[in-house]
């Protein structure tokens, strides 16, 4: 099977030094890396809302190169730090950004991710099937 990496503009030169790709088309599926709701300087905004709202901008930055919306997401996974302090919030964010049918979601809590200062990191699996 093959695999395309994607790319969104500006960040295939740092995703290529920490040998990453943003999204990988494989098969009938785009799959996107974690996504943190890290500014494009690496620095993360100040509020818990501006990290979620970015976070969730970037994943649709990575799905329009593949032509996709947040509609073609069919999985989500998010790793919080510190989830029940801001879990209202990030799911009032994410209701911004899915449709019915809406996606399959975990949320988990975890210590910490490799972003200091990150709240949240969104893996998704996204269908190129209409």
């Amino acid at each position: 099977m093959t695999k395309t990496a994607i790319f969104p503009p500006g960040s295939e030169e740092q995703a290529k030094l920490v040998k990453v790709s943003p999204g990988i088309v494989s098969g009938d599926h785009v799959f996107l890396t974690g996504i943190t709701g890290s500014l494009p300087d690496g620095t993360m905004p100040k509020t818990a809302e501006d990290q979620f709202r970015h976070a969730f901008e970037k994943i649709g930055a990575v799905l329009g190169e593949a032509d996709l919306s947040h509609d073609a997401i069919v999985e989500m996974t998010s790793y919080h730090v510190g989830i029940h302090e801001h879990f209202d919030l990030f799911n009032d964010i994410r209701c911004e950004f899915v449709s019915d049918p809406f996606l399959a979601w975990t949320a988990v809590e975890v210590a910490g991710l490799r972003r200091a200062g990150a709240l949240v990191e969104i893996r998704v699996v996204a269908s190129l099937s209409p």
